[in-house]
């Protein structure tokens, strides 16, 4: 019986077969190995023992690991002992002078490893598809909205470009998070080696080097789950700011600004049960609200690093659930970005006609105009706010004052066209898109 959404509504499966239970175990056992090949560098162990477990390692099965979890209750014990059953004499030197989480940390270390490698994919996914409609759109102006009114114009390449910076920075957290994060532990119950004997640093150095992990420099019985918080927090931001630019579709779809249409399949595609007209935003609705799942796991990750002493179990069930489901769903949401995105539908006319049907927006232009004249620019805010406070059409108001009209009249139709009023936004696009140029070199 499925209960879980994960298990069959969100979620694709290449990384969820990062976080299986199939993959755990495999993951574990490849910890295992590393630790008896550490062991055997240092001659502990016989290095023979080493080609022997290599070639069981396969061989394990999970019920087989289920089977004796199911006896002993204990889960890392149970796959030391499912491996050890097959190695012969060998056996009993693997998970030597480890505990628990020497194994479980490392592990999941592994499985972040391999998803942050997707999670990067994603992400240059989303950047390569914004850099392209800012790149089409550098000069498709559009109306800009502070407060939810009517502000000056903007050009949605900008819009994008912005997206995009967004993104950017994420990226480049993702590249300096990652020696923070991908890190394993080798060093025992409380952190001191002691059961990993003189050559405990050397073990620990040569596991993570065999793995491809950084060192915990400071450990305890865990791995420290300031990391986590790092990690978790880290999804979250760029839930957020997917989120943002979903909310920002939703809003510029709405049936009375229409700016922006989510694709949808007009020959089959349903929008409501009832309603046979509706084209709803549901991808840019359902990033958001996945986003606030994922958000929902930065409480429990904090207090999961909330620890008595050199660790207590608190934390274990709690990460269970936080970890597979932020890292699955961030990518979830990230795909359906990329998917948004490409496949949005930009209606620059639309864009030009709601601007347009909005000349007050100008007022700023007119400020500035009158300011290059000589005006002060206090004094021309207030005859310009004077005049956009009037019912009617603002250039007409425009033109029957008799303080302004004299000095705009043979000007108004420049002033007012908003083409002529966007500033340096393609400048501002075209640094965005190079600075994505030299990530990529």
């Amino acid at each position: 019986m499925l209960v879980c959404p994960l298990d069959y509504r969100y979620g694709r499966d290449e990384v969820k077969a990062i976080f299986s239970e199939e993959s755990k175990l495999r993951y574990m056992l490849e910890v295992e190995l590393a630790l008896l090949r550490a062991h055997a560098s240092v001659g502990n162990v016989p290095s023979q023992c080493v080609e022997t477990v290599s070639s069981k390692i396969s061989q394990v099965r999970l019920n087989r690991v289920k089977e004796i979890e199911g006896e002993i209750k204990h889960d890392v014990m149970a796959v030391v002992k499912a491996l050890s059953e097959l190695c012969g004499e060998c056996g009993k030197y693997i998970h030597l002078g480890a505990t628990s989480n020497d194994i479980i940390d490392t592990a999941t270390a592994l499985q972040l490893k391999k998803f942050l490698e997707i999670l990067e994919e994603d992400l240059e996914e989303l950047e390569d598809t914004l850099a392209e409609l800012a790149r089409k759109h550098r000069d498709t102006v559009m109306l800009g909205r502070t407060h939810g009114q009517a502000a000056v114009p903007i050009t949605f390449g900008l819009k994008m470009a912005v997206f995009l910076a967004e993104i950017l920075r994420h990226h480049e957290h993702l590249r300096e998070l990652r020696k923070r994060v991908l890190v394993g532990k080798m060093m025992g119950a409380v952190g001191t080696g002691a059961a990993l004997g003189k050559e405990a640093l050397k073990i620990q150095d040569r596991v993570m080097e065999y793995l491809g992990l950084n060192v915990e420099e400071s450990p305890t019985q865990i791995v420290a789950r300031d990391r986590y918080v790092e990690l978790v927090s880290y999804l979250a931001g760029i839930a957020t700011t997917l989120e943002k630019f979903a909310t920002e579709i939703r809003n510029l779809q709405r049936s009375e600004i229409g700016e922006v249409q989510e694709s949808f399949d007009i020959k089959k595609q349903v929008g409501s049960s009832t309603m046979a007209h509706k084209k709803n935003p549901i991808t840019a609705e359902n990033i958001c609200g996945l986003a606030r799942i994922i958000r929902g796991f930065i409480i429990p990750m904090h207090e999961s690093a909330i620890l008595w002493h050199e660790r207590d179990l608190t934390n274990s069930s709690a990460e269970r659930f936080i970890v597979p489901h932020t890292c699955i769903l961030v990518d979830d949401i990230l795909q359906k970005s990329v998917r948004l995105f490409r496949n949005l539908q930009v209606n620059a006319d639309t864009m030009l006609r709601n601007l347009k049907a909005h000349e007050e927006v100008m007022a700023e232009a007119i400020i500035m105009y009158l300011v290059s004249k000589g005006w002060g620019r206090q004094e021309a805010h207030e005859a310009v706010r004077r005049v956009a406070m009037k019912s009617g059409s603002f250039r007409e108001n425009l033109l029957r004052d008799e303080q302004l009209a004299p000095l705009l009249r043979d000007k108004i139709d420049e002033l007012l066209d908003p083409i002529n009023y966007v500033g340096v936004a393609g400048d501002i696009v075209d640094a965005i898109l190079q600075k994505l140029k030299n990530m990529r070199e």
